[in-house]
């Protein structure tokens, strides 16, 4: 299947780090050759960067890895395809339009069936269950909240549709507005947070590491949310079977127990 990377920090910050061990999967160290993409929100914007081809030779992707994009909400994904031809049209993350706010969505796993779309705003461009499964969250989305909701209001909801969703197949996937960056768990699904004091990191896929504590600030918290950990000298902690998190400012909330 496909991998997920996902950033969520507290002030904009760079993923090239991170994003240098997990390009090499895309076509070196793994097998999720079949496109890749990677989006930054940045203010009101989101700079999107698609290629069908293998993350680890593309140029678009190298150029990406040399370039300190600073953001706080940052969604990768490095496709292995399950449905879907190889092409741009198919390729993670997807972007559409929401209470005038960009949303990104990227999914890893398989969908079995998919519900019907019963609105024409959010339509698929491409023939991946991903892309379907992310228009019909939308569609939802939009039936159920006319005006933009608090996060707090927009959590619970996505939880129950991630829910519905997963009972469909393998439904690993991170969505973010750029405010917040949520994240469900089927499979495989692992998160961090750094913050002071900051020590030295180490790539599993490279050996490349980097002492954060020269690079940041002591008031500097970022999370990062991986399909399998990207160092080997940090602890990370498993999400659990049909868990969602949702990360604001770098620090994981869970929903509220009754």
């Amino acid at each position: 299947m496909c991998q997920l990377l996902g950033m969520n920090c507290n002030v904009p910050t760079d993923i090239c780090f991170s994003f240098e061990g997990f390009s090499c999967r895309g076509g070196l160290t793994d097998h999720h050759s079949d496109g890749w993409g990677i989006a930054f929100f940045e203010g009101r914007g989101c700079r999107l960067f698609l290629d069908y081809q293998p993350s680890a030779t593309s140029p678009i992707a190298a150029f990406v890895r040399q370039y300190p994009i600073k953001s706080t909400n940052v969604i990768a994904h490095i496709r292995k395809a399950t449905q879907g031809e190889i092409g741009l049209a198919n390729t993670h993350p997807f972007r559409r339009e929401l209470w005038g706010q960009y949303w990104i969505f990227a999914h890893n796993g398989d969908l079995k069936t998919l519900p019907n779309l019963t609105g024409k705003r959010f339509q698929p461009v491409g023939t991946t269950d991903s892309e379907h499964a992310f228009c019909w969250m939308l569609d939802q989305l939009a039936q159920r909240f006319e005006d933009r909701p608090h996060r707090d209001e927009l959590f619970p909801y996505i939880a129950d549709l991630a829910a519905q969703l997963a009972e469909r197949g393998v439904f690993n996937f991170m969505l973010s507005n750029g405010e917040c960056l949520f994240a469900h768990c089927a499979t495989h699904l692992h998160y961090l947070v750094r913050q002071a004091p900051f020590t030295v990191a180490h790539l599993v896929d490279e050996d490349v590491s980097i002492d954060f504590s020269e690079v940041t600030t002591p008031d500097d918290r970022v999370a990062v949310i991986a399909t399998q950990p990207l160092t080997d000298n940090e602890v990370w902690t498993a999400m659990r079977t049909g868990e969602i998190l949702m990360f604001v400012d770098g620090a994981p909330h869970r929903l509220p127990t009754n």
